[in-house]
């Protein structure tokens, strides 16, 4: 997919007019989705600092370390206007910001997940400048994808769908969820994935834990288990599926029964996506049919969380979340029903919110998968 269209060079201006709308004169993003958002520079983070100075008027600058500007130069970053100045080891690169900025500044904007030592540094380079949260400017941006970043998380969601495909050859009673993990790992880099983000793999009554992770217990035959995968393909955006296996086994009567719950809530959340519901009313219908089964107790968190640059971001699927949904919103749709010491059950397909419905980027079977 071409750069161009993933990283077009008018967000940027878009950023600088949302700048100065929310009353801030600069935004100062370190390594981090928001600084490839608006470059597609995916900057290595360190001790070094890089920094895109954005002013509301005037250039784009983006400030390296100068043994990282060849690769700054070979990112999209050059194409979408931005000027590139490098710092030396040993340098003092504050100074390289404060003459981005062009003059002094009374409001900017920190990228959220900056680091510590940075921000610190950048309020003693501008004492005078109250400090904010880039979000504010660029929450509104990022919360509706283009097309491009739709296709970009379609082709991220079938390349998770061709390992969820594949499970089959890993996951059988006997081997330690560990070590079907790492089948899983080196399969999600070899669908297109750069970088594995999370492998759960959750047998028995791990699966009752959402967060589980892998141990090294056996997995039992008929034992239900939780596949919960994702990673980050060469674009930049990302995947994330789950899916509920059995292998070597019928499943517990129990299990068979709210897993088909859970099946119809997961269903009925995402039929219930389109322009002009909220976020929260999505999360009520995934809730509403499990708690009706007496499983409302054991839907332990949110329905879903946004995604692109980042595995989890705006919209936040959840009760108290009363923002209509808009094209271009892009989610997961993920109700899960866990009982402690027992088993549990996850169902989640990424969606795109569409002028006229819903767009599922999964398109697995969402039935019991019996290996």
């Amino acid at each position: 997919m071409g750069s161009e269209k993933l990283y077009p060079p008018q967000r940027l201006a878009a950023a600088q007019r949302a700048t100065a709308a929310a009353g801030l004169d600069a935004l100062l993003l370190t390594p981090g989705s928001d600084l490839r958002y608006l470059t597609g520079y995916d900057a290595h983070a360190g001790e070094r600092l890089t920094c895109l100075v954005l002013p509301a008027e005037g250039e784009p600058t983006l400030v390296v370390p100068t043994l990282e500007r060849p690769a700054a130069e070979a990112s999209p970053a050059p194409a979408t206007g931005v000027r590139i100045v490098d710092h030396a080891d040993g340098t003092d690169p504050y100074p390289l910001v404060t003459a981005a900025l062009g003059g002094p500044v009374a409001a900017v904007g920190l990228a959220d997940r900056m680091w510590a030592e940075q921000a610190l540094a950048l309020r003693a380079t501008l004492p005078g400048a109250t400090q904010r949260l880039a979000s504010e400017v660029l929450r509104e941006l990022r919360i509706r994808k283009s097309p491009a970043e739709v296709a970009a998380l379609a082709e991220a969601g079938e390349a998770i769908d061709a390992v969820h495909d594949r499970m089959g050859e890993w996951l059988r009673p006997g081997r330690t969820e560990t070590e079907v993990a790492a089948d899983i790992a080196a399969a999600i880099r070899a669908a297109g994935h750069v970088t594995v983000d999370f492998v759960i793999v959750a047998a028995g009554p791990n699966g009752a834990s959402p967060h589980h992770g892998t141990s090294d217990r056996p997995i039992g035959a008929g034992e239900p288990v939780v596949v919960d995968i994702g990673g980050t393909m060469p674009s930049g955006y990302r995947s994330d599926c789950t899916r509920t296996y059995v292998a070597g086994g019928p499943p517990p009567a129990e299990f068979a029964d709210y897993y088909e719950v859970l099946r119809a809530a997961q269903a009925a959340a995402v039929a219930a996506v389109r322009p002009g519901v909220t976020a929260e009313a999505v999360d009520a219908a995934a809730r509403e049919p499990i708690a009706a089964a007496g499983h409302g107790a054991a839907f332990l968190h949110r329905t879903g969380h946004g995604i692109g640059l980042d595995g989890h971001e705006e919209p936040y699927v959840v009760a108290g979340n009363a923002r209509p949904l808009e094209a271009g919103m892009a989610f997961s749709v993920e109700p899960g029903i866990y009982l402690a010491g027992r088993h549990g059950a996850r169902i989640e397909d990424i969606v795109v919110c569409t002028t006229d419905g819903v767009q599922r980027l999964n398109t697995t079977p969402t039935e019991l998968i019996a290996l």
